[in-house]
């Protein structure tokens, strides 16, 4: 396998541009990943892998025809995180579909990348079947964000959209909203009737915008000791899944 050396090399400065600048990831189709865990994962979900570099032996013959060999110091320079692991890859972009959703949590303006995959991944543990974004949430191909989702982004549905398109998308599905809200309109989302439904979660400082909250049907809490002011967002979000999946039969993803 041929060794790259030179952080000049366009590969790698590509491969750069990929972990650090979303628009540039978003222009080229591609995203960044690192290690043998979420290359597994992209394998078995069938991801399109468009390059690798390694900086130990390869785990197995892989197909791409795209493969180097790098130093541990290069491969560390390409990946922003910390701790780089011994493989990063990128990888083809593929849109989601936007079928019936089923289960659906929407999320506003989420934009800890760590709490996106992390709600990404319980999402799918979960089954639920599709995850909206709206509002300013951290870009879901963010490294940070998919090393969180711990492979999740392979399997997991989700859509973007502006609050027009989401509007549009409730009422073509027949959905109700029902946003996460400390009001005195609120009630215990274990009293709501969650079918054919959908929650919204919004960020921990701001919670959900009034805009969105002029969509829904009503606002829901999650009941929990009167000294505890609010939960992390991925943990509510958490919750909150938990209940809309609860008791309706759900199946996991294939």
């Amino acid at each position: 396998m041929e060794r790259l050396t030179s952080r000049k090399n366009p590969l790698i400065a590509h491969m750069r541009a990929l972990g650090a600048d979303k628009s540039y990831r978003h222009a080229h189709g591609e995203f960044l990943c690192d290690g043998t865990k979420l290359l597994g994962e992209a394998l078995r979900w069938g991801a399109e892998i468009t390059a690798l570099l390694w900086a130990s032996d390869p785990v197995e013959a892989l197909a791409c025809p795209v493969q180097f060999r790098v130093d541990q110091s290069l491969l560390d320079y390409v990946s922003p995180l910390k701790n780089a692991a011994d493989v990063v890859f990128s990888v083809r972009i593929r849109p989601w579909d936007d079928a019936a959703p089923g289960r659906t949590l929407v999320l506003e303006t989420i934009q800890d990348p760590g709490n996106l995959g992390t709600i990404l991944r319980t999402a799918n543990a979960l089954n639920i079947d599709t995850v909206v974004l709206t509002g300013s949430c951290a870009d879901v191909y963010n490294p940070k964000t998919i090393r969180a989702t711990m492979g999740a982004v392979f399997r997991q549905r989700w859509l973007e959209m502006d609050l027009d398109a989401l509007r549009a998308y409730l009422s073509a599905n027949g959905m109700k909203l029902y946003g996460a809200a400390l009001s005195d309109a609120s009630r215990d989302v274990r009293e709501v009737d969650l079918h054919d439904a959908a929650i919204a979660v919004g960020s921990e400082g701001q919670g959900l915008s009034r805009p969105l909250l002029s969509l829904c049907a009503g606002e829901v809490i999650i009941p929990m000791n009167p000294q505890c002011e609010s939960l992390n967002a991925a943990v509510a979000a958490a919750i909150l899944m938990w209940e809309l999946s609860k008791g309706r039969g759900a199946q996991a993803h294939v």
